[in-house]
Formats: structure tokens, sequence, C-alpha cells
């Protein structure tokens, strides 16, 4: 493939959780003129694959290229290999190189801003600003230099971090919604100022109020179970859309300011969807159906955190973990989870989570007390396993409450990363909580968790493409999300290294 000697720039602008759905809807409409331009004038579809089965670490295999099932990071609260601990992970701990990472040795500048996940790597020429507006950072603002840091608190002033607020007031609920439009046009400012002070060959930019305003905005939607309740409309009846029409705004006035020849994409990680913790649901499964194993009683009484635990109301015990940092929390969950199981007498366990549900064999020779053998005896536990799953229903209703159940080896192959769960389940989407959920030999219960909203996170995103060296045109259907990162090197005339594993997209791109 032959690109011409004089590059055009590339310009990748992200929406984070921007979802499929409504960019294709109201970019019809006329309420996203900017994204609706690249649609009608390049291509444009949506991105998908087993990648975006979850959301933790999509933006690392989007600009990276590597597979979930190399770099290992599904969730920001994993196993550490070889122990029974848990600890936070973020794509900061991942060896996954973007593409921009590429260009090292080359004169061409990059502009790399707020891409959620990614931190500053050395010796690569221009600018490069991470965690200074995204949806929950995962580390402090950290810039390329420190010059850049102090210009952009110079310039700019300090940090709005805005976090979504769980079980929000509706003034909150206000105050967060106009908070977030004020942040989307002083990032936009921020970008511009930033790129108007040289030329760039590489620009990736992302905006991250969409990611929070979709959560913390999604019961007041006009078509949610809450807002047909409520009735009239409302400031917040749009807040959704009024968000990611800030965005687009935005994204046209950092355009009028690029090379007219410049190649630009708009992307977006994945989707948003009605979902409701399952927190406890996976827990109550692998225990009361005799897969993970509690502690004998030897007689001792209670540790004082765990009697407390014990006697504490519900509403007590949610409202006392606000108060705690993450931090804490994290480290007393992950307590939890070392003591309170018996790990010689497990056969599998749950991983504490939000949403989707992970499940890990206690494998011999993997796990540090681990009784399950390779081969015919993992093989058999994990088909009882998903057996077991697939007869969970809701008893109000007498529906199935699973949507699907994955292995790691037959979704990821048998070279996955051993820090990926043996089992990944998919609870059906749920505009209502369940504290009861129905099994042929038991009842599974739980409680609401501290971590309570209304929503979770759909497996596709978007994607468009406009520029000189993009030749296909309108509607282009499913698009790999593994394919954009070759895709990118190619643009830029650089060669794809063999830790992609994805496809150029060859006909989108103009020989």
């Amino acid at each position: 493939m032959s690109i011409a000697k004089e590059t055009p720039s590339l310009v990748i602008l992200g929406i984070d959780a921007g979802d499929f759905r409504f960019i294709k809807h109201w970019a019809q409409e006329g309420y996203l003129p900017t994204m609706a331009s690249i649609m009608k004038r390049g291509c444009w579809g949506r991105t998908t694959g087993t990648d975006l089965n979850i959301e933790h670490g999509v933006w690392v295999s989007l600009f990276s290229g590597i597979p979930r099932k190399h770099h290992g990071y599904y969730y920001f609260r994993q196993l550490v290999p070889g122990t029974y601990e848990l600890q936070t992970t973020t794509g900061l701990d991942i060896n996954a190189p973007r593409f921009w990472e590429y260009l090292r040795s080359k004169s061409q500048k990059v502009a790399i801003i707020d891409v959620p996940d990614t931190y500053p790597v050395n010796e690569l020429k221009g600018i490069q600003l991470c965690d200074w507006a995204v949806h929950n950072p995962s580390a402090a603002p950290a810039s390329s230099s420190p010059a850049l840091l102090s210009e952009v608190r110079r310039v700019f002033g300090r940090q709005m971090n805005i976090d979504e607020k769980l079980r929000s007031t509706w003034p909150e609920d206000v105050k967060i919604f106009r908070h977030l439009l004020q942040r989307i046009e002083k990032k936009g400012a921020l970008c511009r100022h930033l790129l108007s002070q040289d030329h760039f060959a590489v620009i990736v930019a992302v905006f991250g109020e969409s990611h929070t305003g979709g959560h913390q905005f999604w019961k007041y939607r006009p078509e949610s179970h809450h807002q047909a309740q409520a009735g009239k409309e409302n400031e917040l009846t749009h807040a959704i859309r009024d968000i990611y029409q800030a965005i687009d705004r935005q994204f046209g006035l950092l355009l009028e300011q690029i090379p007219e020849n410049a190649n630009i994409v708009i992307v977006s990680s994945v989707g948003l969807q009605d979902q409701f913790p399952t927190t406890g649901l996976i827990e109550s499964f692998c225990r009361k159906l005799g897969y993970q194993a509690s502690p004998k009683s030897n007689g001792l009484p209670l540790r004082p955190l765990d009697l407390a635990r014990k006697l504490m109301p519900e509403d007590w015990r949610i409202a006392l973990s606000r108060h705690l940092s993450r931090q804490k929390r994290e480290r007393l969950l992950a307590d939890q989870f070392r003591n309170n199981t018996s790990w010689r007498n497990t056969t599998a366990f749950s991983i504490p989570s939000a949403y989707a549900s992970y499940v890990r064999v206690n494998l011999r020779g993997r796990e540090p007390l681990g009784v399950i053998e390779s081969g015919f005896e993992y093989e058999e536990l994990l088909k009882r396993l998903e057996d077991d799953l697939w007869q969970l229903v809701d008893p109000d209703t007498g529906e199935k409450i699973v949507e699907r159940v994955e292995s790691r080896i037959e979704v990821y192959g048998n070279d996955a990363s051993d820090t990926l769960p043996d089992l990944f389940v998919y609870w059906k989407p749920s505009t209502r909580f369940l504290r009861r959920v129905a099994h042929p030999r038991v009842e599974l219960e739980q409680d609401e968790p501290e971590f309570f909203r209304d929503s979770d996170h759909s497996r596709y995103g978007f994607v468009a493409a406009v520029g000189p060296s993009i030749s296909r045109r309108g509607e282009i259907g499913d698009v790999p999300v593994l394919d954009l990162a070759p895709t990118f090197l190619t643009l830029m005339g650089e060669p794809v290294p063999p830790t992609m594993t994805g496809r150029v997209i060859v006909d989108s791109i103009h020989h």
C-alpha cells in the first residue's frame, strides 16, 4: 500500500461511552451537525468485537490494537496472579503501546489530550496531557512536561473533576449537568489553545462528559421508566442529548483550525443500556450452590469488623461506606474476599464486580490452593457452572436473567492471558434491581451495594471517518475495534507491528 509522501495529518476525536444509537439518531435529526457532516462526506459504522464485551480496557485495545486476550485488562479490580489478593488495575498498569508511540523516532509531533487509560510516554515529540478532564480519572493530571501542566493550570485554572453522584437528588443532578456543560466548553477551549501553538501530525482528544452524564442522567431520558412515571419534561429530560450536542459543537470549533487536508476520525468506546448491579448475585450463586466454600466456624468470636458488618442494617452500611475513600473500601473488600472463603474446599469463586460477573476456577498449579485439575475436570466444572447459570430466573416473571455466558478459552483462545477469569457472565438488561433470583435448588439473594446505579454499557461503539485518504462513503456496517489502530498507523504511512492483531481496513484507504 502506498501513501502520498506528504502524509495528511490524522485527527481523532473521541466521545467516551458515546452510544452508537444516540449518535446515529441525533445526527439524523440535526442535533449533531459536525458528526452528521463527517458521516455524510465520509463513511461511518458501528464498532464491534469481543474487546467491547466489557467497558474497562476498551480504549486500551482501541488505540493499541492489542487484544484483551493479550493485555489482560478487563476490570478495575482484578486478581493478582498466583494469589487470592485483589488489586485495583488501570490502563497505566498495562503494557500495550498506543499507536502514536511508534512515532517516537520520527520528527512528527503528536497532541494527545485526555485519552482514557493513557499516560505520558517519553521520547515522543509534541504534547501529552492525561487525566485533566476525563470520566473517573485513574490518577492525578499528568503531562509530557511540567511546563505544559503549569500552562494548563495558569490559563484554564484548576482541574474540574466531576464524578457521578449515586442516589443523587434533583438539585444535585441539575448542578452536575450545568457543570458538565461548562467543562465541555472549557475542554474545547483548552484543545484549541494547545493545538494553535504548533503543527501536529497526530491529534487525539477525547471528551469524557458523555460517559459521566450518560450514567448520571439515564433515568431522565424521555423513554426511561422513571421519566414515564414523572410525567412532563424538565431541564434534564434531554440532558444526555444536550451533552452530546455540546461536545459536537466543540468538535466543530476544533476542526475549524485543522488543515483542510487532514484525515478526521470520530470514535466512541461503548454505549449504554438499562442495567442494575448484580454484585451480590454471583457470590450468592457460587456459595449457595457449593462452588465457593465459607470458612467453618472455629468457635472463636467474630472480629469486630465482621460482627459490625453482619449486624449493621443495609442502609446504615451503605451510608457509612460513602464516607470511606475508594482506597479504603477496596482494602476492606480485598480483606473480606481473602478471609471469607475456605480455599481448600472451593472449586470456583467470583471476583467482586458491579455488572458483568467474573468466575474463576480454583485451578491446581495456578491458584495457591487449587483443587481442580486442568483438562477433563476443569472442562466438566465449567459445563456445570454454565448449566446452573442458565437455570437462574426472575421469580416474579419466570424469565431467565442470564443473557450470555462466555468461557475464557472459547472467546479468547488457549493463549489468553491467565489474568482473565475462566467465565464471563452477562446478565440481561433490566429496569429494576433484582433482590431475589430463583434456581431449582436454591434461592439467591443480594442487598443493594454501595455502588448502585441504573445503567451499564452495551457492546457497541461508533466510528466515522473522512479525509483525502478515506475512499469509502456512507454506512459501512460493523468495524472490528481492533482494526482501528493498524488503520491509524497505515494512514500515517507507518508499518503495522505484529502485536496488532487486527486488519487494516484496506478498502477504506485511498491508495
